[in-house]
Order: C-alpha cells, then structure tokens, then sequence
C-alpha cells in the first residue's frame, strides 16, 4: 500500500518479546531518519507505552553506544489493548497527538498485526522482524536468532562437558514455545541425540530411551536431548528417563538467557540494514509492510499477505539431524 502523506515525523518502537539486535535497528532508523530530514521518536514500552503517550525524541547522540548492546533501549511489553478497536483508535489518536505520521514497529507477528491496525487508523506503518524465534513466514532472518541460537549452542556445549565427565544424560530446553528452530538448529550444531520440536509433537518417548539405552550398550557416555520449550516437561521426562534407563539423567532449563547478551555481526548488520531500510519505505510513501530477507536480498510485503504465510520446519533439515545423531559404533 501506498500513502500519498508525506512522512515528516516517524515513531519507532519495540513490542512483545526482547530479541537481541532489536538495538541496532533502533539505531539504522534514528539515524536514517535523521539522515533524510525527518523527526523521530521513540515509543517507550512498545504499544503500551504508546497507549500512555510515553514518547520520547531521539537524536543521533541517543542511540551512540547502543549497537553492541542486548535487549531494547526502548523497553517492550505486551499490550492487550491494541486488540481492540477502542485500544486501536487511542494510539493512533496519540500518534497524531505527537505528530507521528510514520511508524516503525520491531516485533513478531502480534506487533506486525497491531501496526496493520494502526495503518488502518491511518498511520503509515512498518514492521521489522523481531524474533529470537525465527517463526515469521515471510522472512528468512528474524532479528535476534542468530544471537539467541549461538547462546544456546554455546550453553549445550558446556553442559555436554560435564555431562561425558559423568556420564549423565542430559535434557536441554531451550526457547521455542511454537517454533523449534532454536532446537533443531542447536541439535545440529551440538551433535544432540535426540531432537524434540512442538512441530513434531508425537514423538515417542520410549524410543529415546531405547536408543539411550542401544547407545550406551555401543560405548557412548553420554546423551544429549534438545527439547523445546513447546514440549517443555524437562524435569519429568528426566525423571522418567533415569528410572527406564538406571542412567543419572539431568534438565538443564536455559530460559530468558537465551534473550540477553550482545547480538552477534550476523545480527548488529541485518538489523542495521532493516532498520534504515524501513525508514526508506516510510519516506517513499508506503505503509502497511513488512521488510524481509528472502533468497540474499532485503524485500519488503504487505503485512496482510504475511500474517496470512505459514512457516514449518523444512523436512530435509529434520531428517538429517535425525540422521547425523544416529551412532553408527558396533
């Protein structure tokens, strides 16, 4: 869609869950913004803070230092209220209060539908994806994976230590309430033995403990599951698992670590690109976007086509992972 109101003053904020790199995209839009000439601001607590007119102006000195930095500058939060049309019309009445006619929204798939509802309102709108989850369809890259899923590597690697010096089990969960790609990918990297996913919800928990049982039968010391956070139930199934097998088995819940810290190159320049790249929609007259990357190349979709698009885990990745954990030792 394309507005025919020439942006002048663009709002940016963060909503729903923190993702690391959602800073860096704070920072390309401020800068790109000012860059071409127009005000921005900054949205405090993400729709909420909207909702509370906690806005606030940003120059380029406000946003120095922050490229390196985990979590939000903005703050977020999750606002009920903007599923509403009461709550709809609020904010865009507090947008034009504060003379935001451009609006630059850095979240997942709930932020990208309350921008949609705002662009309705009449406020041109863009999101960016935002998600340590990787769970947005029409993008390859999610802001805050990369970081998110190198923690989590990292993490496993440590506990797989200490795991092969006792010879434990160990079940690792790891963030993914809907989407497994954290796990699936740690699973690769991490040479895990077992893979749970919430797309994958049927598995069967006594051919794991067959195969912890076949696999210390060949010699191997230790097992690793990586379980996400979709199947949860860590510390039970450990429990269940160390009375089949008689092995001391062990969960190791990473949580919210897996949002924090300094978002890796791969993030900082994605976001970055993102960011400035939103900002150049605004001033080119159009709203109602998302921006993504698809095949090595920043593209931008209507945000009705994408909260329409459904995203599954590609079948070949599953496979081999499935395939490279099999112990192959007689």
């Amino acid at each position: 869609m394309t507005s025919e109101n020439k942006v002048h003053t663009i709002g940016v904020l963060t909503s729903g869950g923190d993702a690391p790199g959602m800073n860096a995209a704070i920072r390309a839009a401020v800068r790109r913004g000012l860059q071409k000439g127009v005000t921005v601001k900054g949205i405090l607590k993400g729709f909420d803070g909207l909702m509370n007119d906690e806005i606030i102006d940003l120059s380029a000195k406000d946003v120095s230092d922050t490229i390196e930095r985990g979590g939000t500058i903005l703050y977020t939060a999750r606002c009920a209220e903007m599923r509403t049309l009461e709550g709809q019309k609020r904010a865009a009445e507090v947008c034009k209060k504060n003379g935001i006619d451009g609006l630059v929204v850095i979240g997942g798939d709930g932020s990208f539908a309350g921008a949609q509802k705002l662009a309705e309102q009449g406020i041109n709108a863009i999101g960016i994806p935002g998600t340590i989850d990787l769970d947005i369809a029409c993008t390859e890259y999610t802001i805050g994976f990369d970081t998110a899923v190198n923690t989590a590597m990292e993490a496993i690697d440590k506990v797989r230590d200490t795991s092969t010096s006792h010879e434990r089990c160990s079940i690792i969960e790891v963030m993914g309430r809907n989407a497994g790609y954290i796990a699936l990918w740690c699973g690769i990297a991490n040479g895990a033995e077992d893979i749970l996913l919430p797309e994958k919800y049927d598995y069967d928990e006594q051919k794991i403990i067959e195969n912890i049982i076949e696999n210390r039968r060949k010699g191997k010391k230790h097992h690793i599951i990586v379980n996400a956070e979709g199947i949860g139930h860590s510390t039970s199934m450990a429990r269940r698992i160390e009375a089949a097998t008689g092995i001391e088995t062990r969960a190791t819940i990473l949580g919210h670590m897996q949002r924090g810290g300094s978002p890796t190159c791969k993030d900082r320049v994605y976001a970055s690109i993102m960011g400035a790249y939103a900002v150049d929609l605004l001033i080119s007259g159009k709203t109602n976007r998302v921006v993504g990357y698809k095949n090595g190349e920043y593209v931008d979709f209507d945000i009705n086509e994408a909260l329409a698009m459904t995203k599954t885990i590609p079948e070949y990745q599953y496979e081999i992972a499935r395939a490279l954990s099999y112990n192959y030792s007689k």
